[in-house]
């Protein structure tokens, strides 16, 4: 019996390399891995007992509901950037607050919006603040 040496890194076999959200790899990856097990399954069933038409229907039929509710989920996504540009903008000229580092509420006016990042950052006075970060408007 042989033991192997425990290391840092996890096996290459775990790590892809890549900088992919797991989740969004995993929807890509089901996708795939369900069209190579039913042509897998079609080639190496047994002729005489070939899969039941319905079964293999129903399964087509989950494959297309599965890459249907991943579109959806992108379109959602990208409906809630634009929700988030839309609401930054609508900032423009009127009057916000956000607590600073120590906890303080600072307000003032929203003078630039920018969409450079994940979150619109909206400037007020000399401070950047994602948009998330803004707690009152008035």
């Amino acid at each position: 019996m042989t033991v192997e040496a425990v290391t840092s890194t996890p096996p290459a076999s775990l790590y892809t390399g890549g900088t992919t959200d797991p989740a969004a790899r995993k929807q890509v990856l089901d996708g795939e891995v369900f069209l190579r097990l039913l042509v897998t399954q079609l080639t190496h069933q047994d002729p005489s007992n070939p899969m039941d038409t319905n079964e293999m229907i129903s399964q087509t039929t989950q494959l297309a509901m599965m890459e249907q509710l991943t579109a959806l989920t992108d379109i959602g996504g990208e409906a809630f950037a634009l929700n988030m540009r839309h609401a930054a903008t609508a900032l423009l000229g009127r009057e916000v607050g956000y607590e600073d580092a120590e906890g303080r509420l600072v307000t003032g006016t929203v003078t630039r919006v920018s969409f450079n990042g994940p979150v619109p950052q909206v400037t007020v006075g000399d401070a950047d603040i994602p948009l998330d970060m803004i707690t009152d408007i008035s």
